[in-house]
């Protein structure tokens, strides 16, 4: 056992490619917790009722939450209706988001980035902005998609890490950071028992943790999978994830022995 990498399970999107729905994970985040977290990605599907999740997170040493371009479903969080043109994965939120607490109160690392960001707030109780630039005072966080690719996944914002917290730790202390910034939506009113870990210029809160998880547990509205051997700060999350999940591989083998 100790010359295995930990498993990650990785959430997946569902999505239609003509009459056949298909299970997917977008490739950066695979390749993040394969080469910058050192473990072995374990793809979940989003087959909510099918499942004996129990089982499956039994067998997990750490789990990573993905980014989508798709919403959640605007009831969950107490609104009545979607945004025109707004894409919602049902299947997606069926699965994932009874998932968390489990996740968490079981002492699995967990990396939560952008969509799974929103997923935590929303399962503590929080809402979200639908449309954060059209909110006063709040910046535009959207990456303009005329750009080639390598240009909307640049740093283009700072944020504040809050002292005493999960990044400064990792960071060995540095508390300004350039990160990147593609999303429309965002934390308006933040979840019981998290803690902001970070903080735009104008305010948002681009991180945060549970305070009583028993095991690393992270949440980032960036996005630190993109290239993460070529940002340090992207890097020191992986790592910090993939020694969490390697501490919890020990827990099992323990168990085991």
């Amino acid at each position: 056992m100790a010359n295995k990498k930990p498993l990650v399970g990785v959430c997946c999107d569902t999505k239609m490619d003509g009459p056949h729905l298909y299970h997917l994970a977008g490739h950066k985040y695979v390749n993040a917790v394969a080469q910058s977290a050192k473990a072995t990605p374990i793809l979940m599907p989003s087959l909510a009722n099918d499942i004996d999740w129990d089982e499956l997170l039994s067998q997990l040493d750490g789990v990573l939450l993905t980014g989508s371009y798709s919403n959640i479903q605007p009831h969950l969080y107490g609104l009545d209706t979607a945004d025109p043109g707004s894409f919602c994965d049902e299947l997606r939120d069926a699965s994932t988001l009874p998932l968390i607490t489990k996740i968490v109160d079981a002492g699995i690392p967990l990396l939560a980035i952008c969509r799974g960001f929103q997923e935590m707030n929303v399962v503590y109780g929080g809402t979200l902005h639908r449309m954060v630039h059209e909110v006063e005072g709040l910046n535009d966080h959207r990456e303009d998609k005329s750009s080639d690719v390598d240009v909307q996944y640049s740093a283009s914002q700072s944020i504040k890490v809050s002292p005493g917290g999960i990044l400064e730790k990792i960071t060995q202390g540095k508390l300004r950071q350039r990160v990147n910034s593609i999303h429309m939506q965002g934390v308006r009113d933040l979840g019981q028992g998290l803690r902001v870990e970070a903080v735009a210029d104008d305010g948002l809160v681009e991180a945060f943790s549970v305070s009583e998880a028993k095991a690393f547990t992270l949440a980032v509205q960036w996005h630190p999978e993109w290239k993460t051997p070529e940002h340090t700060f992207y890097r020191q999350i992986f790592d910090a994830f993939g020694d969490a999940c390697r501490q919890k591989q020990q827990c099992h083998s323990n168990v085991v022995a």
